[in-house]
């Protein structure tokens, strides 16, 4: 397992992260033998802004000549940036993550960029306006009292649509972060769980 220590924002906004996962994606590909991995067995994995960005890099893999992956593990992305979806405002005072940080978070990521057209956004933003063909099965995990809620499920239908495998799976007990809380939380640790079971199917296929 490879985890990327990519720029944050505010420091390091948009597209700091995506370029910095790219680089390290594309040298995982290079050096998985060296590293002691299979490059035919690459996947991608990440929660919340880490769902965004896997998301991202299995795009730009299939888009740009990066290693085949052959796995998405997404949980509680975000993809779409419409914040009308009804889980933005059905979790607007949720515990974890409200509306308010979200607002704060976006505009510390892309400061100064009106988001309210959210079809017109980049994909490496808002990986849900790409065309999803051809990419690797996924795995998204969402919690019910989220406002990524929707994020989640759209996505997953979007790449339905497209003729990519997908497993949804909404924790319906569960907010935003659940799986920072799985050594303490067992229902935490069981939604993990569902995941990494995903992906550890998808990697020994």
């Amino acid at each position: 397992m490879v985890s990327v220590d990519y720029r944050l924002a505010p420091e390091h906004p948009y597209p700091a992260g995506i370029d910095d996962s790219w680089a390290a994606l594309r040298w995982v590909g290079e050096n998985a033998a060296e590293l002691g991995g299979d490059p035919s067995r690459i996947a991608v994995a990440g929660d919340s802004a880490g769902g965004n960005i896997s998301a991202v890099m299995a795009q730009l893999a299939r888009d740009v000549g990066g290693p085949p992956l052959v796995f998405q593990l997404l949980w509680y992305p975000t993809t779409m940036a419409d914040l009308s979806l009804p889980s933005f405002t059905e979790n607007a005072d949720a515990p974890i993550l409200d509306r308010d940080v979200i607002d704060a978070f976006l505009a510390w990521y892309v400061p100064g960029l009106d988001i309210s057209d959210h079809t017109m956004l980049p994909t490496t933003l808002a990986p849900g306006n790409a065309d999803l063909s051809g990419l690797p099965p996924a795995f998204i995990g969402t919690a019910e009292h989220d406002p990524l809620r929707d994020d989640g499920a759209c996505y997953a239908e979007l790449l339905t649509a497209a003729g990519v495998s997908v497993e949804l799976s909404n924790e319906p007990t569960m907010v935003h972060g659940y799986v920072n809380f799985a050594l303490v939380v067992p229902a935490a640790a069981e939604a993990t769980g569902r995941g990494l079971a995903a992906l550890k199917r998808a990697l020994h296929a």
